[in-house]
This record gives structure tokens, sequence and C-alpha cells, in this order.
């Protein structure tokens, strides 16, 4: 397998993107109000017309000249526009898990689960990237979301910082994994445990091991989320090193199925990553999946 189809990537219009988009979602996100919608959209607008006032606030925030450079306008839109989506909370607030598990709250030592809130018009990253051949070329389009109203989802904290949420991003880049999930599935990562106990929801799917470094990630688990969906003999937990398990445990039909999911983010991924794909090997006929594999590789 090629393991950088997208060499060179990153340049030209697709390093201006993701530079402009990148500041403001770490300077700020919240900047753009339903005042400031309504400013440009009116009272009530439509989907394309709420993302059009919203990719035009957010532009101007970055400083693209839209309205005066003609270089700008043609950016703003072919590449900026196409990366906004305003989305309905409807579908997530609806899924198995996140109906079940409520909002839980606990610490265990480093870590702890909160109940957070994405307020109207916060930005967001919902999901891997398009690419696209564009000549000979590769156009990479940033997925941003942003809801109308405010969305309370549950968060996996270390020390205040964010490992998992239910958040749009952790929920679409699972699915495909659990859509393939099937048999007896090793997954690597707790986290919420939304993969764990969404895919024992598969009737495809026969059992679950779950690997965890942090025995205070699985005792939150344990103490806050199993009891949501009921003891199951069908799920076991191991707390170890992901790759000392791996080296122990992979062998010809020893699992079908396994998911990987221990990084933070594409930056942090890449490495990990690459070593999980050097040990599939000791275990061929099995299927595997990775998160945000499509975005580790461009990252490469």
């Amino acid at each position: 397998m090629d393991e950088a189809p997208f060499a060179g990537w990153y340049s030209g219009d697709n390093a201006r993107l993701f530079k402009l988009l990148s500041v403001y979602l770490n300077l700020d996100p919240a900047y753009v109000t339903a005042d400031m919608i309504a400013g440009i959209a009116g009272s009530s607008p439509t989907k394309e017309q709420t993302e059009f006032a919203f990719a035009s606030l957010v532009a101007a925030a970055c400083g693209l000249d839209v309205y005066g450079s003609a270089a700008d306008r043609r950016f703003f839109g072919d590449r900026f526009l196409p990366c906004f989506s305003l989305l309905d909370t409807a579908p997530y607030v609806s899924d198995p898990f996140y109906s079940a598990l409520g909002m839980p709250e606990g610490r265990m030592g480093r870590w702890s689960f909160e109940k957070r809130v994405c307020r109207p018009y916060e930005a967001f990253v919902y999901s891997d990237p398009v690419t696209v051949r564009d000549g000979s070329a590769f156009r990479v389009t940033p997925r941003i979301g942003f809801f109308a109203e405010p969305y309370p989802y549950p968060a996996v904290l270390e020390n205040g910082r964010e490992w998992m949420t239910l958040m749009p991003n952790e929920t679409n880049t699972t699915a495909p994994a659990l859509g393939a999930a099937h048999g007896d599935v090793l997954t690597f990562g707790l986290g919420l445990g939304y993969f764990a106990c969404s895919a024992l929801m598969r009737p495809q799917v026969r059992s679950v091991t779950v690997v965890e470094r942090s025995s205070e990630v699985a005792e939150l688990f344990s103490q806050f989320v199993l009891p949501k969906f009921g003891s199951s003999d069908r799920l076991t937990v191991v707390c170890a090193d992901a790759f000392e398990y791996a080296e122990r445990n992979y062998a010809p039909g020893r699992f079908d199925f396994v998911f990987a999911d221990i990084w933070h983010d594409p930056s942090d991924g890449v490495g990990l990553w690459r070593r999980f794909k050097a040990l599939e090997r000791l275990m061929p006929g099995a299927d595997y999946s990775y998160w945000l594999e499509d975005t580790l590789k461009l990252y490469l």
C-alpha cells in the first residue's frame, strides 16, 4: 500500500486554507454569533444563506478581502466557502450511545468525565477532510461544522485536556469502523467507551476486548458508563500497553476485527499508526481499521 498518496499536498491554496482555518479554530472558534449571522442573512435564513454568512464572517476575521480583492473573492468561493456546513444536532443527540449515556461527571486521579457545551455558531472540525485530485495536484477541503443551537456533550479529560468527546467529529470518524466491526473485536483505547459499547449493539459482533493503558480511565468507565448499558460477559477491558498487548496476542484467528484509537489527534498519530500497521503481519486474515486514517496519511 502506498503510505503517502497525498505527498506534496500541503502547498499553494491547500496550505493557505489550512493556515487560515487553524488560526480561527485555535484563537476564537466561537467568534461568530447569532446576531452577526442575522445582520448578514436576516432573521430566517436558509441553510445555504446561513453557511454563506458564517463563512463570510470567518473570512473577514481571517483577513480575507472578499469584497475588494479579485483573488480573495475567487479563493473564498472556490476553496473557503465549501469548507463550512450548518449541522443539525438531532442525529447526534439521537445516537443510541449518547441517549443511553447522558452526561456522566466524575474524577479518578488525572482523569475526569465532564459535561461540556458547544455554543451556537462555534466552529469545529466535524469529519476527515475531503481529498480529490485536481489536475496533477490534490485539493484538500477541511470539513468545518457549526450548530445554530447549543449542543451539550460528554468529554473525557486528562488534567483538563480533552481526549475524547461525543462531538460530531468523534462519532462521524468512528462510524466507518463501527459499520465494519464483526466477530471477535479488539479495540485499543477506551475513552468514553463509545466504540466498545456501540460495537456490542451490532448483531454481527460476538465479543469486544478493549485494551486501555490507564487503570483510572477503566475505573471511570466501569463506574459511570458501563452501568448505563448493563454488564456484559461479551465485553472485556484489559489494562495494558497497546503494543505490548498486540505483540503478545496477535495470532492467526485470535480476532476478526481490530480498531485502534489511542492518539489525541493526527499530529501525534502518524507514528503510532505506522507501528500498528507493521504488526498486522502477526494476525493475517483479520480486518483492521484506524481512527482518522485518511487524515493521518495527509500528515505523513
